[in-house]
């Protein structure tokens, strides 16, 4: 054997010898730790205000809950300082937690077998955006049943020749437009199927997939300017207006999607230059026999473009803002998603029955439960996280950390202040990584301090945005393992990659907020 070969042999011995533990068992370690921390961290909470039936629930730390009048008055009294109108009209519609109220409670630790419990009843919970994510899949399975994708892949190939980037470009500036007007996050896993197989063929990684839907929609997201699931709920339990500091974040958006789309573009330039500098070289098979569509191994005439095929794409693609804009404008959650994806699956399933290449009802019913097994593992990723948050809600401990932070700013002021937040908001986004959830536990705590400081309470709405989501590029409690697991995509590969974009967004969050002080603190 060659000097050369032994190395080569060496080498892959040793990345054989250390294998990065899978999302499950990240999830699995992760959830322990969780139930370790019931035991280690003292229990209490907050009392938690909710409007429901036309009046106010307030629910004091013992588990004891009274009514109130649904009045601004009884808002004043209990020290939250939130405008009624925002609970009335379902703007806030999560449990808020009450300043002054924190009080120390019996521990209540996590036994053994609530490791197993919480897991199951998380994946109970998740149950919406499962059916979303299993119908999804089988709507994958029955277009790619009919050969659609094979036949548009083809066509799109030969017109973007040469100008590859072009759509990484455009679905990265997409991302970080639904990002930050809208949110879009957990639905963004509808756009892989449709994109994953394009990136393929044009020579990029899984790392491009998802650092231009992702990433980029994180960054948007980051520097929410309308975003009701954001910026404006946070606004809203802090008792400001979403439009104070609206053109820091316009700009700071700006600023975030430039940098995203020129470190995509950087990255992208040295995989297609020379494949094996990808992060995710090793995993490279795997991913493309799992996502790559081989049109080079079809007939004539399954990649004819046929007009049966052409509107099967049609179809297929529309789903995707008609999701958007049953989100933005009607109303639409993951149960309304699902169902309108299942009307298109259903009408594709028609379209092949009586087309040209015409499938059996058992191909179809068959393509379709194929599709959905598919994406079983990441359905069970969703579930997964959030039985860890049940395990800190139900062990009481959320609320301790919340507490904590807030002692830990007392008597600091100016810039020092602002970044110790950013800082909290960091840490928050691992326990809590719901953008509305951490905004309605922690605001109305939080951003009276910065009352105390001279500051507006805006600039803390900024910190709960800049430390929160630099966490969710990496928090496995979050979205980023069902994307990993989508796309079977190691954890170190990923934060090889996101490294330098959390790194980004913490500095010139920093920078950012201190700017904000000094021209807006007292």
């Amino acid at each position: 054997m060659s000097t050369d070969a032994a190395h080569t042999s060496d080498r892959t011995r040793r990345r054989r010898s250390f294998s990065v533990p899978s999302a499950f068992t990240i999830l699995f370690v992760l959830t322990i730790l969780a139930v370790f921390a019931t035991w280690v961290v003292p229990a209490g909470a907050y009392s938690k205000l909710v409007y429901e039936g036309g009046q106010l629930s307030l629910t004091q730390p013992d588990g004891s809950a009274k009514s109130l009048p649904a009045t601004q008055q009884s808002l004043e009294q209990l020290g939250v300082q939130i405008d009624i109108s925002k609970f009335t009209s379902g703007a806030i519609n999560k449990p808020v937690s009450v300043p002054g109220t924190y009080e120390r409670l019996a521990q209540n630790p996590a036994g053994i077998s609530d490791i197993t419990t919480s897991m199951v009843q998380g994946t109970i919970e998740a149950a919406d955006i499962i059916v979303f994510i299993l119908v999804l899949g089988g709507l994958i399975g029955v277009v790619k049943a009919t050969g659609a994708f094979e036949s548009g892949l083809v066509a799109l190939t030969k017109k973007t020749k040469g100008h590859e980037f072009l759509l990484v470009l455009v679905v990265s500036v997409l991302m970080v437009l639904g990002g930050t007007t809208c949110g879009l996050e957990e639905e963004a896993v509808a756009f892989y199927p449709i994109l994953v197989p394009i990136f393929i063929a044009m020579g990029y990684d899984s790392i491009v997939c998802v650092g231009a839907i992702f990433l980029a929609g994180s960054m948007g997201t980051a520097f929410s300017t309308i975003n009701p699931f954001s910026v404006v709920i946070a606004s809203n339990a802090a008792g400001t207006s979403f439009t104070e500091g609206l053109a820091w974040r316009v700009g700071g958006c700006i600023v975030g999607g430039i940098v995203v789309i020129a470190y995509l573009y950087w990255y992208s330039a040295k995989v297609r230059a020379n494949p094996e500098f990808s992060y995710a070289y090793e995993d490279r098979e795997t991913f493309a026999r799992q996502w790559a569509v081989s049109p080079g191994d079809a007939t004539a005439e399954e990649v004819g473009f046929t007009w049966q095929k052409k509107v099967v794409l049609v179809l297929f693609v529309a789903a995707f803002p008609i999701m958007v804009w049953g989100v933005m404008s009607q109303g639409w959650w993951f149960p309304e998603m699902a169902a309108s994806f299942l009307a298109i699956a259903i009408v594709v399933m028609f379209l092949a029955a009586t087309g040209r290449s015409r499938l059996s009802e058992k191909e179809l019913v068959d393509a379709f439960s194929e599709g959905a097994a598919s994406l079983v593992a990441v359905s069970l990723i969703i579930g997964l996280a959030r039985g860890i948050n049940l395990v800190m809600n139900q062990g009481l401990i959320s609320d301790t950390l919340l507490d904590s932070a807030s002692h830990l700013v007392a008597g600091m002021s100016g810039p020092l202040f602002i970044l110790m937040m950013l800082a909290i908001f960091f840490v928050l986004g691992f326990v809590v990584p719901s953008s509305s959830g951490l905004a309605v536990l922690s605001m109305p705590i939080l951003a009276p301090l910065a009352d105390t400081v001279g500051l507006e309470r805006w600039i803390i709405v900024c910190a709960y945005q800049w430390g929160q989501y630099a966490m969710l590029y990496l928090a496995p409690t979050g979205l980023v393992m069902a994307t990993l697991q989508m796309l079977d995509m190691k954890y170190s590969h990923w934060l090889r990659f996101v490294w330098p974009m959390v790194v980004f967004l913490l500095v010139f969050g920093g920078i950012l907020l201190v700017a904000q002080v000094l021209v807006y603190g007292a």
